[in-house]
């Protein structure tokens, strides 16, 4: 079998080319990274785990009309996806304050979000990922108005369908992280992955701040048990679809 050629390779995921340049294979890694790659290390199964994480809500999403770059997923660490020319922008909802809003606002941590706070940052690790304004999004050229305010709604439709998902779950879905990518035909896809290693999720049946984390919160704040919380979220995720 012939070696496949490795496309790129992020802190994540690595992406190879096939024989059809409309299609590319995504592999998961358990490679775990934070504060812009300056903590690392592995989590067991992280690859395997978010593999089936991002299938399943991406199957969610597909069959309540998102557009994603998900095909299939032919083997537990890998998916079959559909090649895009990814927007430069992590597209952030906010259904709760955590993480850096909190530390750059002063607002309490799990203050409510109403309505649900749609962020951009810029997708560069040498400037920080730093948050972006509509006006500096044109004038960088990384999309046009339009394309804006479609990212806008597709990450408001995207949030509701979540929302509603984890909650029967047992699940907070806090905040996340979306990446999108233009198609042939200049159509926005979501594409990249939804996993606990893009969400914050917090377990509903727990109050303790350090034991409701199901997230890479357990990782980069050194709380323990990550790989546990990423299965926990996995089965409640496989039994809800086990349900249907």
């Amino acid at each position: 079998m012939a070696e496949r050629q490795k496309l790129y390779e992020g802190k994540a995921k690595i992406i190879y080319a096939t024989n059809d340049p409309d299609v590319l294979i995504s592999y998961f890694k358990d490679d775990a990274t934070a504060f812009n790659a300056q903590k690392r290390g592995q989590i067991a199964d992280k690859g395997i785990v978010n593999c089936k994480v991002a299938t399943h809500l991406f199957q969610l999403l597909e069959s309540q009309g998102v557009a994603t770059h998900w095909i299939e997923t032919p083997s537990e660490r890998e998916m079959r996806v559909r090649a895009v020319k990814i927007i430069p922008l992590e597209v952030v909802v906010r259904n709760l304050a955590a993480g850096s809003l909190c530390k750059q606002t002063g607002l309490a941590l799990g203050t409510v979000i109403a309505p649900p706070l749609v962020e951009f940052y810029y997708k560069d690790d040498a400037l920080g990922d730093p948050l972006l304004t509509r006006d500096r999004i044109r004038i960088m050229d990384i999309a046009d108005e339009a394309q804006i305010n479609e990212l806008i709604r597709l990450a408001e439709e995207i949030n509701t369908i979540l929302q509603t998902f984890f909650q029967r779950c047992q699940i907070t879905l806090v905040d996340f992280k979306l990446e999108f990518g233009l198609d042939q035909a200049n159509n926005i896809l979501l594409a990249d992955e939804i996993s606990p290693d893009t969400c914050r999720l917090w377990d509903q049946a727990k109050s303790d701040q350090a034991d409701r984390v199901l997230d890479k919160d357990r990782f980069r704040q050194d709380l323990g048990q990550v790989a546990e919380a990423y299965q926990e979220v996995l089965q409640r995720i496989l039994a809800q679809f086990n349900r249907k």
